[in-house]
């Protein structure tokens, strides 16, 4: 009977350690993304200064707004490139040898990823309510909100993570929406560049935000076994999160779609 007590003792003491570990791991990972933003926004300053010549010229807003979406386009860079690492490349959702269902798996890497993605979101947030509404109104807010909730939940139980890396994957459209955005401000919107970024911008759309989604609510359908299997709050974020995301992006594809018919008109009327 001593024996089997002191073997729960250990147990616990382990588990509790295992626990330790993995908070600080989550409050690095999130420093790290606040940091990366933070220095992200000064190297998009300091090269605006150098190597663009209309950049001074901008109102200081407008100069606030380049460097946000400079951190922005980064953090778009690094979670996508991480998405399609873990979802396609790494053996961590794709090893049936695997005792352990897909949907339970999770690393110290998919974890520290999701970790800095906090850390974006939650400085992208604190300079939207402190520019508000410069920086952009309620979608986005509601946006970050939701993201960021999912991604926490995720986190904290290290369940659905194949899940929340194929809504991050979406993020792989960002930097054609901010080199949309870069073209107009710098006076490019006839250019040719802006025309071949808008119809990349249209067609990735198409596929990160729409089908992709899709394709999300058909895999939670399929493994709805395994989905029964997670925890009440990742269970309801699961459902709910996506499905106001894909409100938003429909919404949002129609306005590009929209944008995208002017511009070929104004072109063919030229």
């Amino acid at each position: 009977m001593e024996a089997v007590r002191s073997y729960r003792y250990h147990v616990e003491y382990l588990t509790q350690q295992y626990s330790m570990t993995e908070q600080k791991l989550w409050f690095a990972s999130t420093i790290v993304g606040l940091v990366m933003c933070r220095i992200a926004y000064g190297i998009t300053k300091l090269t605006s200064l150098l190597y663009f010549k209309g950049y001074a010229k901008l109102t200081k807003m407008e100069q606030i707004e380049w460097n946000n979406r400079g951190f922005s386009t980064i953090h778009a860079i690094v979670v996508s490139a991480a998405s399609i690492y873990l979802l396609f490349i790494s053996d961590l959702f794709y090893n049936n040898d695997q005792d352990e269902p897909i949907i339970l798996r999770s690393s110290f890497l998919s974890n520290f990823i999701l970790g800095v993605s906090v850390g974006y979101f939650l400085s992208d947030l604190a300079m939207i309510f402190w520019h508000y509404p410069s920086l952009g109104g309620k979608e986005y807010i509601l946006h970050h909100g939701f993201s960021m909730t999912a991604i926490g939940v995720s986190l904290y139980s290290s369940e659905a993570q194949i899940y929340v890396y194929m809504i991050l994957l979406s993020e792989i459209t960002t930097p054609f929406v901010n080199a949309r955005w870069y073209l107009d401000l710098a006076g490019l919107k006839r250019s040719k560049a802006y025309l071949i970024n808008g119809i990349a911008l249209f067609f990735g759309w198409l596929v990160a935000r729409i089908i992709l989604f899709i394709f999300y609510f058909a895999h939670v359908h399929l493994h709805y076994d395994e989905v029964t299997k997670v925890k009440p709050a990742t269970f309801y974020c699961l459902f709910t999160v996506p499905s106001l995301l894909t409100f938003m992006n429909v919404y949002w594809f129609w306005r590009i779609a929209r944008g995208c018919t002017k511009t070929l008109s104004k072109r063919q009327d030229d």
